[in-house]
């Protein structure tokens, strides 16, 4: 899960500019923030929005002073460079028709937190590192996670793997909390059949 990032020794190693220390970040989130990238400014622009997240991370990162997580502050330098490049292109991000499906999801299924009150048979959703502790499901996990659409995979990626609040994805990604909750839904309904078909069958 790449938490060694948070480690105040590695912090301190960024900050007084060990270049190694520098990229094995860049190894463990580049592709993290090219996910939040493509949510934002689309296919075209997300290497270019993510290159110049990574310089302003540099540049930066010996003002970093822990108010928030280390992941927060690099998600919300992307986010703000992929905002930057949308409005210099005078472009808006397209979500499809996700504002059409918000009324279809009962909002019954999910708490305040936004976790499902109900949540399918064998789906823990509050400890998605326990999934993550078998090789072959967590190979699987990961191949699902490629095939899902790029918003669907930046939700789930900030909201279950980063605990990012329902409210500052939908900041982040320019899209209603409502549509935040559509797309994390669509995305664990999927993560959740690749899981249960793997406890039934011990295959992708």
């Amino acid at each position: 899960m790449s938490q060694f990032i948070n480690d105040p020794k590695f912090i301190a190693r960024l900050q007084s500019g060990d270049n190694s220390a520098f990229k094995l970040l860049i190894s463990a989130y580049h592709g993290k923030l090219l996910i939040i990238a493509r949510a934002i400014a689309g296919d075209v622009f997300a290497e270019d929005v993510t290159q110049e997240a990574w310089a302003s991370i540099y540049k930066a990162i010996a003002k970093f002073e822990g108010r928030s997580s280390l992941s927060t502050w690099m998600i919300q330098i992307v986010s703000n460079e992929a905002k930057s490049r949308l409005r210099r292109e005078k472009r808006h991000s397209s979500y499809g028709d996700i504002d059409e499906v918000v009324q279809s999801v009962d909002p019954d299924n999910f708490n305040s937190s936004g976790h499902w009150s109900n949540p399918p048979s064998h789906w823990d959703i509050n400890t998605p590192e326990l999934m993550l502790q078998e090789d072959q499901l967590r190979q699987c996990i990961e191949h699902t996670l490629t095939v899902l659409p790029e918003n669907q995979k930046a939700v789930f990626l900030l909201r279950d793997v980063e605990q990012i609040a329902l409210s500052e994805i939908a900041e982040t990604l320019i899209i209603s909390e409502a549509n935040v909750r559509v797309l994390l839904h669509r995305a664990r309904l999927r993560l959740m059949a690749t899981i249960n078909h793997y406890q039934e069958t011990g295959e992708c």
